[in-house]
């Protein structure tokens, strides 16, 4: 593990005093604070005043349980959690995630997260997020719904669309978001369309923002190739995860010349050289909610493996999006050896530290989720801009939108690399970027 400079490691020891046992979010304060040795040296006015100390500290956690009555009328009990963490900027923003997995530590490193990608964008919106440990998988559509309004009945109390504006993530779609909304509006008796996004087209919803994680990732990838000299065109790209975000990032990269020869979920993955078929895909996906088995099923020029990794699978570009810490040191000596030249994280935190070290020194360029993913929140933002002004805007409108805002992202994190003497580590100008203009607007808030 790198040495981190003497001002920030009796931060993260505090850290891991405060939090134990909540290893995903020291692994993510570890990564952000590892790139702030030269801002504390240049900025020690951000030492004096404590916000290293008072940035890794949220500002409210709320845990509660979650009751509900599943078909056969049996109770059952879930927990809830929702994390808001820095408000400096704006409201709390981010996601909601439906998944077993979901614990506190979890939960407070995607919210940790949410405050550096929130700050990339240059919008006014915090970080927070949330979730539960409730799996939507094999539940009905009514078990869900009674699921949803239980959840929502208490995290009401606590949002608002100035105040806390959560939206999906893994297990919350349109079905559940629809639910939750539906619940709120209930329950304060005011159309408040602002306080949810990611709601559907026909309830305050946004166009592209279904797209939006999947098609800025790949925007973010299209202008670290440009500013090489190089594009989609051409490439072989491997992309991890079948959900949301890998569908509209295959759909993306093949838009834009390449090909993506690979995808997977939970089961395994499926190598498709005659690249993925976006339209089967979703049919399987998002249609009959079925497993990556099935593609292999219905297409005769791909196949099905259960076993090893899809990072086995030789590629140019790869792309993980599925979930966190899926890409570790072994995965990245193998892309690395079979000539992968660019990595960049759709999914929160997919590439362990190990793996991240491995890409440094093999030269392989490595884009960190909350700069690359950050398309998702960004659209959320145009979203509460339109439900402000009660507008709706064009689908190619919003696109472009979109496409800007990962451009500026870009070029945020290259300029501030280079500043920072660290030409083309994205690493570290999207860690500096995102941190400098949260930590600015907490001296100007004063000690609060």
């Amino acid at each position: 593990m790198t040495q981190l400079h003497p001002h920030l490691a009796p931060v993260f020891d505090e850290v891991l005093h405060r939090n134990p046992g909540e290893s995903e979010f020291h692994q993510a304060v570890f990564e952000v604070l590892e790139s702030l040795g030269p801002v504390v040296t240049k900025r020690p006015d951000y030492v004096d005043a404590a916000i290293l100390r008072r940035i890794v500290e949220p500002e409210r956690q709320i845990i509660f349980r979650v009751p509900w009555v599943d078909d056969a009328s049996n109770v059952q009990i879930n927990r809830g959690f929702r994390v808001q963490f820095n408000s400096a900027l704006g409201p709390f923003k981010g996601g909601l995630r439906f998944h077993p997995s979901v614990y506190l530590g979890i939960v407070k490193f995607l919210g940790f997260e949410q405050i550096f990608k929130n700050s990339l964008t240059g919008m006014p919106i915090g970080g927070g997020k949330g979730g539960s440990d409730f799996d939507p998988k094999g539940k009905s559509d009514a078990e869900v719904m009674r699921f949803c309004q239980s959840f929502m009945t208490e995290l009401s109390r606590h949002i608002g669309q100035y105040t806390d504006v959560p939206a999906g993530d893994i297990g919350v779609g349109g079905r559940e978001l629809g639910y939750l909304f539906g619940q709120y509006k209930r329950l304060t008796n005011a159309y408040e369309s602002g306080v949810l996004t990611g709601k559907g087209l026909t309830w305050g919803g946004s166009q592209v923002r279904k797209e939006a994680t999947g098609y800025g990732t790949i925007y973010f990838l299209d202008e670290v190739l440009h500013s090489r000299g190089d594009s989609f065109e051409g490439k072989r790209v491997v992309v991890s995860g079948s959900g949301n975000v890998a569908i509209y990032a295959i759909e993306k990269v093949q838009q834009l010349g390449g090909t993506v020869v690979a995808c997977s979920d939970s089961s395994g993955y499926i190598v498709d050289e005659a690249g993925i078929d976006v339209e089967l895909l979703q049919d399987v996906k998002e249609v009959r909610r079925g497993r990556i088995a099935e593609y292999a099923e219905r297409r005769p020029s791909a196949s099905f493996t259960s076993e090893g990794s899809i990072w086995q699978v030789a590629c140019d570009i790869a792309v993980p999006c599925a979930t966190q810490n899926e890409l570790d040191e072994s995965d990245a000596n193998t892309l690395a050896a079979n000539g992968c030249t660019l990595v960049g994280e759709g999914a929160n935190m997919p590439t362990t530290q190990a793996a991240a070290r491995v890409f440094a020194s093999a030269g392989v360029t490595f884009a960190p989720g909350k700069a690359v993913n950050a398309g998702g929140v960004a659209t959320s933002a145009l979203e509460m801009q339109q439900n402000a002004s009660r507008d709706s805007w064009t689908f190619e409108h919003t696109d472009d939108r979109l496409e800007e805002i990962m451009k500026g992202i870009h070029d945020r994190c290259a300029e501030t690399a280079d500043e920072y003497g660290r030409p083309g580590d994205y690493v570290a100008g999207a860690n500096i970027a995102g941190f400098n203009r949260v930590a600015d607007a907490m001296l100007a808030l004063g000690v609060i």
